[in-house]
């Protein structure tokens, strides 16, 4: 689905971080993402962070095309295309415990999970700068919920993996659902496996269609931008690639 919508409200959450509000009649699913432009910027995917009526998306300003979107005012016109990919099966039935780990921006695209369903949180980032936006939120949503940042700054000092080591050994789940860094989702996939936890994880690679047509984020024989981005632990426990390596704009191959 094509559609031009209008801005409602483009909220600074720090000095590099933004949340676009937008109203939208699109069905869409927390994990899901779409395709965002507007003229003079390339097109680019960018995750939802909330998928009811209103709708949002939050970002960082790492280049020339965010930049042009962190200058956009309520009222201005933004191009979305989608929503595209597979996003996180959120059981409905039997009450699961879960718990959600976010990584730095990779928090964003998890606060809809906490708004639809019971969750315990995982906010963790480099430093509390990075984090600070989103603890008002997972405050609300959670419930419970811990904070970790690499440097100590705010909360548990260490990184992603390490707090949720500590918490399992107090708590029991039956799933954890992850987005962030790829080295963190690694290190936290191999150490879920362990446990024998069941797991999903939102993977990023670079898109240029969104569709499943370009093939530009392949990952071993899979199209992120379609076969997910989010994969259970069964579908990453195949993926050669995953932690590996990824492909730049030009196809060639990077290790991470």
């Amino acid at each position: 689905m094509n559609r031009v919508v209008v801005v409602r409200e483009n909220k600074i959450l720090d000095s590099t971080t933004h949340r676009i509000t937008f109203t939208w009649d699109a069905d869409c699913r927390p994990g899901q993402f779409v395709m965002v432009w507007i003229p003079g910027m390339e097109e680019i995917p960018i995750s939802l962070s909330d998928v009811k009526t209103n709708k949002s998306i939050t970002f960082k300003i790492v280049g020339k095309d965010t930049e042009m979107l962190g200058n956009l005012k309520s009222g201005d016109k933004m191009h979305i295309r989608g929503p595209y990919g597979k996003g996180y099966s959120i059981d409905s039935g039997y009450r699961k415990k879960v718990l959600l780990v976010g990584g730095g921006i990779g928090t964003a695209p998890l606060i809809p999970v906490m708004k639809c369903t019971s969750v315990d949180v995982v906010v963790a980032a480099r430093n509390s700068k990075e984090i600070e936006c989103y603890v008002p939120t997972v405050k609300n949503f959670a419930m419970k919920y811990w904070v970790a940042t690499d440097d100590g700054s705010m909360g548990f000092h260490g990184n992603a993996v390490d707090i949720v080591k500590e918490i399992v050994k107090n708590e029991q789940y039956d799933e954890v659902i992850a987005c962030g860094p790829e080295v963190m989702l690694f290190f936290l996939h191999q150490f879920l496996n362990k446990k024998h936890i069941e797991h999903q994880m939102s993977l990023e690679r670079y898109m240029k269609c969104g569709c499943g047509v370009c093939g530009s984020c392949i990952i071993d024989d899979k199209r992120v931008c379609r076969d997910g981005p989010v994969f259970n632990n069964y579908e990453i426990d195949m993926l050669k690639e995953f932690g590996i390596s990824k492909r730049g704009i030009d196809g060639s191959v990077i290790l991470f």
